[in-house]
């Protein structure tokens, strides 16, 4: 008589009660609740009065710890599990909503005492120039000195100021160029809102596969941008700076 190979039988998938739930996704039950509250989450499964909650739940909830941590907000994770309740829908606007709002900067914060900004910026270090940099949200002060958004903004402030060049005109110069980099920055924002992520502003879902193009899209235009304002901004110094060599040649020779 042949022997039959005994398949180990199925094991049932695991389900959990709130407190469960909530202790295996490392969070409360109260938060749990308010997600479900918000639809962050499908309705669990109902047995007499006790809600059983399932994997596709704690993945769920894991998600959205995920997202949370990665700076997005619950609003805007609401709109993505609307936006698509398939996993692989979700997945794919989750990752177009990187490729959105990811950071463009990779500046690294630094830190100064006040006796090193004493000893970098002199009687330059005023109450006026120290307003002036705030409001550009470039420092945040403590009781034990401030600290700079970018290292490298920092040691070019430092490096002029060296070159004896007053941190008054520096912070006038930096509020200037700030201002036209927002302007840059507002240009291509609009390029991309336009011919990329018209999408986006409609009514109806984006077709399947979709956002995973707009997403690999907008990975290869990031760098191109980048090409394109450092390039712009070269060609722009060599007309300034030529416009302004040949003025003060004229007025020499006048």
């Amino acid at each position: 008589m042949a022997e039959i190979d005994e398949q180990p039988a199925e094991q049932p998938a695991r389900e959990y009660r709130v407190e469960e739930l909530a202790a295996a996704a490392g969070i409360t039950t109260r938060t749990l609740r308010f997600y479900r509250e918000r639809k962050l989450l499908p309705p669990p499964r109902k047995e007499g009065r006790i809600a059983w909650y399932g994997e596709a739940h704690l993945s769920r909830l894991r998600m959205i710890t995920e997202l949370l941590e990665r700076g997005h907000t619950l609003g805007g994770i609401a709109e993505l599990i609307g936006a698509g309740e398939s996993g692989r829908d979700v997945a794919e606007l989750i990752g177009l909503a990187d490729a959105i709002i990811s950071p463009w900067s990779n500046e690294t914060p630094v830190s100064m005492s006040w006796d090193e900004l004493a000893q970098a910026f002199g009687d330059q270090l005023t109450d006026a120039n120290t307003a002036e940099s705030m409001a550009q949200g470039y420092i945040t002060v403590t009781e034990d000195g401030i600290t700079h958004i970018s290292r490298r903004l920092m040691e070019a402030t430092v490096a002029l100021i060296q070159e004896d060049i007053p941190l008054a005109a520096v912070l006038d110069v930096s509020r200037k160029a700030q201002e036209y980099a927002d302007a840059m920055a507002e240009v291509f924002v609009g390029l991309i809102r336009d011919q990329l992520l018209g999408a986006l502003t409609g009514d109806e879902p984006l077709p399947p596969g979709e956002a995973a193009h707009l997403t690999e899209q907008l990975l290869r235009v990031r760098p191109l941008a980048r090409t394109v304002a450092d390039a712009q901004f070269g060609l722009a110094m060599d007309r300034r700076v030529h416009a302004e060599y040949d003025e003060v040649l004229r007025r020499r020779q006048g």
